[in-house]
């Protein structure tokens, strides 16, 4: 049995409400937790707890837990943090558009122009050898030039 202090127990919830997800390595060894600053076995015991009550969902991999904020545990956040109703988990607000909308997106900037990796020059149907069987035999002959 692991008893967490409030301090510690309040810092998880308000870092789950905030982010509406929260990953914990699977190390109760492990003298902090990567995003908050509280022993990483607390964090472990407060989400388990809270996955037991059906306030998140989880998914285990790879020595990870992945936790995500259900609509029941953000009622319950609100009510254990005195959160009003208009603030809502970083999950469920929408994100600013990061390009203007009709100009260039992503990083089609940094990109030279240009037709593709250039694979199948000179080779196949615009020239070559082709591997068809048109002669007698199956010889291989060259494919007729394309026009340009």
């Amino acid at each position: 049995m692991v008893l967490v202090s409030r301090k510690n127990r309040k810092m998880i919830l308000e870092y789950l409400f905030k982010e509406g997800v929260l990953t914990c390595e699977k190390d109760g060894m492990k003298e902090k937790h990567d995003h908050i600053d509280v022993p990483n076995l607390h964090v472990m015991m407060v989400m388990k707890s809270l996955a037991s009550r059906d306030m998140v969902k989880f998914k285990f991999n790879w020595q990870w837990f992945y936790y995500f904020l259900t609509d029941e545990g953000i009622e319950f956040l609100r009510e254990e943090l005195n959160l009003p109703s208009t603030v809502f988990p970083a999950t469920l607000t929408k994100q600013k558009l990061l390009y203007r909308p009709g100009g260039p997106q992503g990083d089609e900037e940094d990109r030279p122009k240009g037709k593709g990796k250039g694979k199948g020059k000179g080779k196949g149907k615009k020239g070559g050898w082709s591997r068809g069987y048109e002669g007698e035999g199956g010889e291989e002959k060259p494919a007729p030039a394309a026009e340009e």
